[in-house]
């Protein structure tokens, strides 16, 4: 019998249970790795100010319950950032991370983007891996607008020309 899989739906944040649901999903995985930072609460804590600046920050969920989330940072105009993407460790391994980072890659094709980057570190090999896959290239940390993180050694760019 062929297993059924659950529907993955990506959505904007739309309420204050989205933003704790991304606030969760990124510390889960942040105090895995590595120390929470500065920079990493200022954008948790208020993820409003994504949107208000430009940006957007999206939603996984499986019936309902969000089991992912990535933030799409406006730098500048037309300039974003892909940023605190997160997959919930009890949904890993069934494509989600897949789906919000096509989801990503559409939506800021959607908002105008003329440039669309990370930073990462490697020892988040498979989010690497991922990255790769869809298309984004390393380039020096030089090419990129300063990351706010210590731990950034992974520096990607995807080509959206």
């Amino acid at each position: 019998m062929p297993q059924q899989t659950q529907a993955i739906t990506v959505a904007p944040m739309s309420s204050a249970a989205d933003a704790r649901a991304f606030r969760d999903l990124n510390l889960e995985w942040i105090e895995s790795f590595f120390a929470v930072e500065a920079a990493d609460l200022a954008t948790l804590d208020h993820p409003q100010e994504i949107v208000d600046g430009g940006g957007e920050v999206l939603i996984a969920r499986i019936d309902g319950e969000p089991v992912g989330c990535v933030a799409l940072v406006q730098e500048h105009p037309g300039v974003f950032e892909l940023s605190k993407m997160a997959v919930s460790p009890r949904f890993q391994g069934r494509g989600i991370g897949r789906v919000v980072l096509t989801a990503a890659i559409a939506r800021v094709r959607a908002l105008g983007a003329k440039e669309f980057f990370l930073a990462s570190n490697a020892r988040l090999a498979p989010a690497v891996h991922l990255y790769e896959s869809l298309g984004f290239v390393h380039v020096p940390a030089s090419e990129l607008p300063p990351s706010p993180y210590d731990r950034a050694d992974v520096f990607m760019r995807y080509p959206l020309d």
